[in-house]
């Protein structure tokens, strides 16, 4: 079972959730314009987001080659697909991301792989940096982490849930090595890379369907 990141409403002077919503919304992509956006990025050896170093860069060179590989390989099972096609209510999924994002990476195909069984599903993808109000209202643990997946009733733009930034396996094996190690080290950091490979994204996958009610 998936676990909900609770979001926290605010409203200022003169923007209301919804209008924030709406309004990354009027600037969002598809989940095709953005894997096009990432690879262009890769061409011009350069990253989305304010920070344009070295790393961000190599980042975003090796996360094209990983979405790349689950966009061909990752396969919804029989049981999953029967449940994703029966969901018969039009929701919006709003993705924030951006390209330097190991976990997106992971993740972001099979929201893809997902929506693409069933035409109630519209994927939208902005970006993090771009987003500052939107990001700003989907914290979780009063961070900025990403990808955060915002589920929204299509027509009255409601959030209807929140999912992210990792799958509810991942999420726990994080918070069980913070727990014990006080932060991850570059060698968890790893072997969450080496989960994911081994998962092959069933575990994002159920969680995804978990929501479709």
């Amino acid at each position: 079972m998936a676990i909900d990141y609770y979001f926290y409403p605010m409203e200022t002077d003169t923007l209301t959730l919804k209008d924030i919503i709406s309004e990354s919304l009027n600037k969002s992509m598809t989940y095709a314009e953005y894997r096009n956006m990432v690879t262009k990025l890769v061409e011009d050896k350069s990253t989305t987001g304010i920070d344009q170093s070295e790393a961000l860069i190599e980042y975003t060179y090796l996360n094209d080659r990983r979405m790349r590989r689950w966009d061909k390989t990752a396969k919804v099972s029989d049981a999953m697909n029967i449940k994703i096609a029966n969901f018969d209510k039009k929701v919006t999924w709003l993705v924030i991301s951006e390209s330097w994002c190991g976990d997106a990476a992971h993740i972001m195909p099979l929201i893809n792989k997902v929506a693409e069984l069933n035409g109630n599903i519209d994927y939208k993808v902005v970006l993090r940096d771009e987003n500052e109000a939107l990001m700003d209202q989907f914290l979780t643990n009063g961070g900025k982490s990403i990808p955060k997946l915002i589920m929204l009733d299509t027509e009255t733009i409601t959030v209807l849930n929140t999912f992210g930034p990792r799958p509810t396996v991942a999420t726990n094996m994080v918070q069980a090595y913070k727990t014990e190690h006080g932060m991850l080290t570059p060698e968890f950091k790893e072997d969450l890379q080496r989960w994911y490979n081994k998962d092959k994204g069933q575990s994002t996958i159920e969680d995804l369907v978990s929501y479709l009610k």
